[in-house]
């Protein structure tokens, strides 16, 4: 795109630059539309993998790919994924409306215009909202955050929860696929290696461009005494390189990071017979707990001031800063549960029952848009077209909100007096993340935290909510049409 001799990338952490800096609106909205209506091409893409989908479940003897994707599941059905989110939705609905008008309201006073909110202005007014409040500066933030001391925080909880360390390991010729690279092996002092953790950290050219956790090799039961170890490794895109004398992370990358620990633990800790049960080889709506769980590890002082310290005084994070950082992400949180909702709630209805003929799906979005939140949907525009979940979790998004309601229960009845506990650390393993998928996934719930966790409805089981109206202050949270 060109305006005035700039190009701008619609590159999305460029666009997400933009969006959130850019103090002109005519701007921030040619950024806002040309960044979601490209590339123009993937909407025929889309709409054939949908019919494949669609067809591979007919053949399979399913009405709909989302029937077959789910059915594994704890959820069992689509209809059971559509009557949870549904209810999430009216649930979050009145605090969404009332931080769209608050936001509405910031931004005419600030802007002295009495117009509309429209989706570009989210993140320019949200973030200015956020810095006012709240008094922070993203560079001070990050300055707490050397990528070398966040690596030192995984260590502290592996230690702290598990009694186990990792110690860096030299690669083998031609083992590693960059120079950056670094290999290290998780080692209890009375079971001995647990498994082996690559880490790719650095953004690069010609990279996967986001952050994952892979599987390489599973754990497995060899014989009576050997075990094959588990070896995963953690990719991320985090600016510099390790010849880079300080990598400084934002608290987001940090919790990205933390998040998927919570995965490579999973599949380090995982215990099973067979490589098909091993680590997050489970039902997809479970798969995502541990790491939404290892999140809350990135928000907690008590385990922030155990490596978070400053790059150049070594001076540990001030507790009035995470207090503020805390009180900032939660300014606007029904809003992204809300847009998470909505994301599931695409990815169902684009993967559900075909009516004939198909409609297109730029009008699917807009109507789940125009129904579902409280923001407006902009003509032209086609964001969903850029959403890669829609690939690699196919009728499956809504289990990002399974994990964050498991998770929230979890912190709350197990975690949050004492997170890093060898005790806390202790039922973790145990009860939970060494049985991978080998177990039934409701039983390791509730063995985990008691009943409750989980509901009954039509045949399927949805995660109960409360714990997570509780964290978000969402009220009272009413679930009795999923009780027994």
């Amino acid at each position: 795109m060109k305006e005035k001799g700039y190009r701008i990338s619609t590159e999305p952490g460029a666009l997400s630059s933009v969006l959130q800096w850019a103090a002109d609106a005519e701007v921030r909205k040619m950024a806002y539309v040309q960044g979601n209506s490209v590339p123009h091409a993937n909407l025929a893409v889309l709409d054939k993998l949908i019919a494949a989908r669609h067809e591979i479940a007919q053949i399979m003897g399913y009405k709909s790919y989302a029937e077959f994707a789910v059915r594994p599941n704890m959820a069992s059905s689509p209809q059971v994924v559509k009557s949870f989110l549904l209810e999430m939705s009216k649930i979050v609905r009145p605090k969404a409306d009332e931080e769209f008008r608050i936001i509405r309201d910031f931004m005419r006073e600030k802007s002295g215009q009495n117009r509309d909110l429209e989706p570009w202005d989210e993140a320019y007014f949200t973030g200015m909202m956020k810095s006012s409040a709240y008094n922070l500066d993203s560079s001070v933030v990050a300055s707490y955050f050397p990528l070398s001391q966040c690596i030192e925080g995984l260590k502290v909880l592996v230690e702290s929860l598990f009694g186990a360390t990792f110690h860096s390991i030299p690669l083998e010729p031609g083992e590693s696929w960059h120079p950056d690279v670094l290999k290290m092996s998780l080692h209890h002092p009375e079971e001995g290696d647990l498994g082996y953790l690559y880490l790719d950290l650095y953004s690069r050219r010609g990279k996967y461009p986001g952050c994952a956790h892979f599987a390489i090799k599973g754990g497995r039961r060899i014989s009576e005494t050997e075990y094959q170890l588990p070896v995963v490794a953690l990719v991320c895109n985090f600016s510099g390189s390790c010849n880079s004398s300080i990598v400084r992370l934002n608290h987001w990358e940090v919790e990205t990071l933390f998040h998927e620990f919570g995965h490579a633990l999973h599949s380090l800790l995982s215990r099973t017979d067979y490589q098909h049960f091993s680590g997050t080889r489970v039902v997809l709506d479970l798969a995502e707990t541990p790491s939404n769980l290892f999140e809350y590890y990135a928000w907690d002082y008590r385990v922030l001031r155990t490596f978070a310290k400053h790059y150049s005084t070594g001076e540990i994070i001030p507790e009035k800063l995470v207090q503020s950082m805390l009180g900032a992400k939660k300014m606007f949180a029904a809003t992204e549960l809300q847009r998470q909702i909505f994301y599931a709630l695409i990815d169902q209805r684009l993967f559900g029952e075909r009516p004939s003929p198909p409609r297109d799906t730029i009008s699917v979005v807009a109507d789940l848009k125009r129904n579902y939140t409280s923001w407006k949907h902009v003509e032209g525009t086609h964001w969903h077209t850029r959403f890669s979940h829609l690939l690699n979790y196919g009728a499956g998004y809504y289990s990002y909100l399974y994990a964050k309601c498991f998770a929230a229960t979890i912190w709350q009845k197990l975690c949050q007096e004492d997170p890093l506990s060898l005790a806390t650390g202790t039922a973790l393993r145990t009860k939970f993340l060494q049985h991978g998928g080998a177990e039934d996934p409701a039983g390791l719930l509730n063995d985990l935290v008691g009943d409750g966790i989980l509901r009954y409805h039509d045949g399927g089981l949805v995660p109960d909510i409360t714990s997570l109206c509780d964290e978000m202050k969402l009220g009272e949270c009413k679930q009795e049409q999923f009780l027994l």
